[in-house]
């Protein structure tokens, strides 16, 4: 999915004219929503130009609090964020971050509908088609390679506090590094962020291996919990309120619960189910590489990549395995490919 000249070209010229831009990334953001958008915030804010910054609630209506996972507080800019409420409900021109869908802006879509200019940057396969100028390329491993490609051709250059907020998005879509869409290009970019003087190696502990102590103890409960249905390989465990409240833990901190899972090596795919303060599920999944979980997801309504996708369901939980399981089963009886082009 190659990205034409003329949208790029749109993109430069929109953000160029504008005097004020509006960036949002979706609802329970990871490090490269935020990354990303805090990366294109500072250049742009470096060039004079007007910005306001925010993520959506889950539900219709917007907040009065903005949620920052705790393994991302030390990027530079969270300060210049302000809550979805007092995010505009008309902008002139407004970025979207990292989201496949209108629906994963949450409480911000309106926004994003009613922009006099929307531009999409994403690095998902799959999504819906939505926005005026849409920069996305599923075959590239993270959003903050299309910024750092967007900053280049406005004639920017970065500093070290932009550099930080693109290697956290970097390091936190590849896996550290780790998943087939690590290219050649990645590592140079990598390369390139790490010369700005950034402490990478602080920069991974925070990201990867920084938790509360009721992390810990909620990882067990979940754990615990986990439960292999052998006809689909697939391993899967879930997460509810009353884990979060019991253990003190904030939703944004189970991020990284799923890859536990996905070590197993006798699963092809892992599920983590994280029930929302609304009823529905959260699913996520995440293959060990012989089972497109992409195209599972989209089969029950979700989207995503061949190794990393998710979706949103109202069923109960015995429901929703059955469902996720016999798709992945229907996958592997049709013969889908066992290895997919790209990773998240």
């Amino acid at each position: 999915m190659t990205i034409s000249e003329s949208a790029w070209q749109a993109a430069v010229d929109a953000l160029t004219a504008a005097d004020d831009v509006a960036l949002a990334c979706h609802v329970d953001p990871d490090g490269d929503a935020i990354g990303s958008m805090l990366a294109l915030q500072r250049f742009l804010e470096g060039r004079g130009v007007r910005t306001i910054a925010s993520w959506g609630t889950p539900d219709a209506f917007a907040g009065d609090e903005l949620a920052v996972p705790p393994q991302y507080a030390f990027l530079p800019g969270l300060d210049t964020l302000v809550v979805p409420d007092r995010f505009p409900a008309r902008p002139s021109l407004m970025v979207a971050f990292d989201t496949g869908a209108p629906e994963r802006l949450g409480s911000l879509r309106a926004s994003g509908e009613a922009a006099d200019t929307l531009i999409v940057i994403d690095h998902h396969a799959s999504g819906q088609e939505f926005g005026d100028v849409r920069l996305v390329d599923g075959s590239l491993a993270a959003t903050a390679v299309l910024v750092d490609e967007l900053i280049t051709r406005m004639g920017g250059t970065l500093d070290r506090d932009t550099a930080i907020c693109l290697y956290t998005a970097l390091v936190t879509d590849t896996g550290r590094f780790q998943y087939a869409s690590t290219t050649p290009a990645v590592l140079e970019l990598a390369a390139r962020l790490i010369s700005l003087d950034i402490d990478h190696a602080a920069i991974s502990r925070q990201v990867w291996n920084t938790h509360s102590f009721g992390y810990l103890k909620l990882l067990a409960q979940v754990l615990e919990r986990a439960t292999l249905e052998p006809q689909a390989s697939l391993l899967w465990t879930m997460v509810t309120q009353a884990d979060l409240e019991r253990f003190g833990v904030a939703w944004q901190e189970t991020e990284g619960l799923i890859d536990v899972l996905r070590s197993v090596e006798t699963a092809r795919v892992a599920m983590i189910a994280k029930r929302q303060s609304d009823g529905a599920w959260k699913v996520s999944l995440r293959s060990r590489g012989d089972v497109d979980v992409g195209r599972v997801a989209r089969d029950l309504g979700g989207g995503g990549h061949a190794f990393l996708a998710g979706l949103v369901a109202d069923d109960t939980i015995e429901e929703l395995v059955a469902r996720v399981a016999a798709a992945i089963a229907d996958h592997v009886r049709a013969g889908a490919p066992t290895r997919p082009a790209h990773t998240p």
